[in-house]
């Protein structure tokens, strides 16, 4: 597994790491993203759809699981699994349509489906370290 390290001190770096890993997506790719509330997912995830090419608004589709948007070069479908009770609601939006499907995939809170997640996923985990100040953030994205 290869692991890449780096450290952000704002927002707008956070939005940067995001769009790199956009940039480099290809169709098929699962990634999934991990750290607790608040340390900028919604941020990455806002710069990885740019790197795609998706200029409207995005948002975390924190009630409805999925959001999808197709003005890319392909296909993002952002699942937030954060309220999902039990995996088969995951199987009641049709989740493998998504995940085996010709689009990229972003799933935040995906230590909470693990057991429906394929293998070949790219993981990144978000942390603070307050030491470092308030809008630091330690980014790992691991291959």
């Amino acid at each position: 597994m290869n692991k890449e390290w780096m450290e952000s001190y704002s927002a707008e770096e956070t939005r940067e790491v995001g769009r790199q890993l956009g940039l480099s997506c290809r169709s098929g790719e699962i990634v999934l993203l991990h750290g607790d509330l608040g340390v900028g997912k919604t941020v990455f995830t806002k710069g990885f759809a740019e790197g795609m090419g998706i200029e409207e608004p995005v948002s975390s589709p924190t009630f409805t699981i999925v959001q999808i948007y197709e003005s890319g070069r392909m296909p993002l479908y952002h699942f937030d699994v954060y309220r999902i009770a039990d995996v088969e609601e995951m199987e009641e939006v049709g989740y493998e349509d998504y995940f085996f499907g010709d689009g990229v995939c972003l799933v935040e809170w995906a230590e909470l489906v693990s057991e429906i997640l394929p293998d070949h996923c790219i993981n990144v985990t978000i942390t603070k370290d307050p030491a470092q100040g308030l809008d630091y953030r330690k980014i790992c994205i691991a291959r």
